[in-house]
């Protein structure tokens, strides 16, 4: 299995303690969750109505402005492992270093994978994924150099997992485009994870085929009723998007103390050179604070933000010893 944040199983073994004692900061998953409310009962007890789901699909696209095709998943990742599906074997290049299950979940299809380093290395491949903003180091690509790979590639995929809070570069608008999908995580920023909420947005003909491959109940009904509700809260989404900018400088802050240089990262998690991220993992998780750190870069740590102001005090306790 493949490594990722969220792995507060590890934590827990080796240092101890219940799971609830501990501060998950190894995701990139906002930790001021959107208040989902109530929820009709009828959301929990009945099979989710075609109605239901096309109002989803239109809180979506409000939300993306957006007036693509679009089908919604159990998550990101349900896109991912369908991904290969779409068409028959081929190239596929994968902007890199990003996100690890791509690579996986297509050569597993027996898809011919490799990783480039630059956009024009896409150029030529059948299928190419970019992350954008790019998931750990936050690199970001203006949408119109992605559009002008569109007919250097057979497919495009744009994964948008972390471009909530960033105004201005999500190709949700062009996503009609034959051969551009752009891949949208619910959970993330709306810090519901749990849910399992995603959309992808693309052409006619490859969202049908998506959503022939879910089939006709692809989401619960607390998804649809809680996803609607909170992607046309815009109130909550611009103060969010405000609050998470705001502390992000915070973060940086706080590790500048300990000689941590900064990578990247974007609105949701920061990226740090630390020099030893073992080590630097390990004295957070003597305050029972998890981070995530990379098998192929030993010096890099990545950090979500804090939730709260105990969550900080926390933070900068662990910080100090």
């Amino acid at each position: 299995m493949l490594e990722h944040g969220g792995n507060l199983d590890l934590a827990v073994r080796r240092f101890g303690g219940r799971a609830q004692d501990w501060i998950d900061l190894s995701t990139g998953i906002n930790r001021q969750p959107y208040p989902v409310g109530e929820v009709e009962l009828r959301y929990w007890s009945a099979l989710p109505s075609r109605s239901d789901i096309a109002s989803l699909h239109q809180a979506a696209r409000e939300a993306y402005a957006t007036r693509a095709p679009l089908v919604a998943l159990t998550g990101a990742q349900a896109a991912i492992q369908l991904l290969p599906n779409l068409s028959s074997h081929g190239c596929a290049r994968i902007l890199a270093p990003t996100y690890n299950e791509y690579a996986a979940v297509l050569s597993a299809a027996a898809w011919d994978v490799a990783e480039v380093s630059e956009l024009e290395g896409l150029a030529g491949a059948d299928l190419a994924v970019v992350v954008n903003p790019n998931n750990p180091d936050g690199r970001r690509h203006n949408p119109t150099e992605l559009v002008a790979l569109l007919p250097k590639v057979g497919r495009l995929l744009v994964d948008e997992s972390f471009v909530d809070a960033v105004s201005g570069l999500s190709l949700a608008p062009e996503a009609g485009r034959s051969g551009l999908l752009v891949l949208r995580s619910f959970g993330k920023f709306y810090g519901l994870a749990g849910l399992r909420l995603g959309f992808v947005l693309g052409s006619e003909a490859d969202v049908a085929a998506l959503a022939a491959m879910v089939g006709p109940w692809p989401i619960s009904g607390g998804a649809i009723a809680i996803g609607r509700r909170a992607l046309l809260d815009r109130e909550w989404t611009k103060a969010t998007a405000t609050r998470l900018a705001r502390d992000c400088l915070r973060l940086d802050a706080e590790v500048r103390s300990q000689g941590w240089q900064q990578v990247g990262g974007t609105p949701l998690f920061r990226l740090y050179e630390t020099g030893d991220a073992q080590a630097a993992q390990e004295k957070l998780a003597r305050g029972q604070i998890w981070s995530r750190v990379f098998e192929q870069k030993p010096g890099w740590l990545r950090l979500g933000l804090p939730g709260n102001g105990a969550e900080w005090s926390r933070l900068a306790a662990a910080l100090s010893r």
